[in-house]
């Protein structure tokens, strides 16, 4: 029954924690993307040196601005060509269309819209660009993954709690009548209570090992390959540390807590003789 016990811990433990690092991780990707919302601020062409640096020093003045960055005509010019092809090499000197660009990152990415609207209103400034509604859509996108994951996670925690608990109490269960006998010869309810609270700990504890050591072996091998797959982006998964200590710690706590204090729920009966 000890085995078996263990076994539905580990087994219970491993989808629990498979779907949190799943979840955890499509947040910090959703996190990711948006962060990467910027409002991009294009510097009119006729403006002047002295006028650029003054854009930048209004810029820095607006309230919910974090950093900005400067991108050149011509390196606005290269990007495009390294995004759609090299016939867009024409367009070179005089000849290229695009605008200097300050790249202004918000301290919040709600904080955009308010920020473009701000720089609209500044001198030599041709247009702005944030996303519009495409970024509402997105926070609105990122903010619907939070919620659901959040209560997908507690769901799972009940599910696991729900899963032990009564694997447990099937192992005391088959053990009723020892209880019984230790009972009705005098032995107290805490001396018959520790040793079954003992094992009922012990047996989330090593329920815990088995999934705690495959989920850090194919987490790590699963964020060697979409690092190299996300290589070059602004996007990454949680880095194996300190994550993996923080998913092994839960799980382990999970499993000797449950299983401890499944074991004193599921004895209050017996202890009735």
């Amino acid at each position: 029954m000890s085995i078996a016990a263990v076994s539905a811990v580990t087994v219970t433990l491993l989808l629990v924690g498979s779907f949190i690092s799943i979840l955890l991780n499509v947040n910090k990707l959703a996190t990711d993307v948006e962060n990467d919302v910027s409002v991009r601020v294009y510097i009119d062409l006729a403006a002047t040196k002295e006028q650029k640096d003054t854009l930048k020093t209004d810029l820095k003045k607006l309230s919910n601005v974090d950093k900005i960055e400067y991108s050149s005509r011509e390196q606005e010019l290269d990007k495009v060509v390294g995004s759609y092809g090299s016939e867009f090499n024409l367009f070179g000197g005089d000849d290229n269309p695009l605008f200097d660009v300050y790249v202004v990152s918000t301290e919040s990415p709600r904080d955009t819209e308010k920020v473009a609207k701000d720089a609209e209103k500044l001198d030599n400034v041709a247009k702005v660009n944030y996303g519009g509604a495409q970024a509402k859509k997105l926070f609105n996108f990122v903010s619907a993954v939070r919620n659901i994951g959040g209560v997908i996670i507690i769901a799972l925690l009940l599910v696991a709690m729900f899963l032990i608990s009564n694997t447990i109490r099937i192992t005391i269960l088959s053990r009723r009548t020892e209880i019984e006998i230790m009972k009705l010869v005098g032995a107290t309810n805490g001396f018959i209570r520790w040793p079954f609270f003992l094992e009922g700990a012990w047996i989330g504890f090593f329920g815990a090992i088995i999934p705690i050591a495959i989920l850090s072996f194919v987490y790590v091998a699963a964020y060697d390959f979409v690092t190299k797959v996300l290589q070059g982006t602004y996007f990454a998964l949680l880095a194996p540390q300190p994550f993996l200590y923080q998913i092994g710690g839960l799980l382990l706590a999970l499993g000797v807590f449950i299983g401890a204090f499944g074991s004193l729920l599921s004895m209050r009966r017996f202890l009735k003789v």
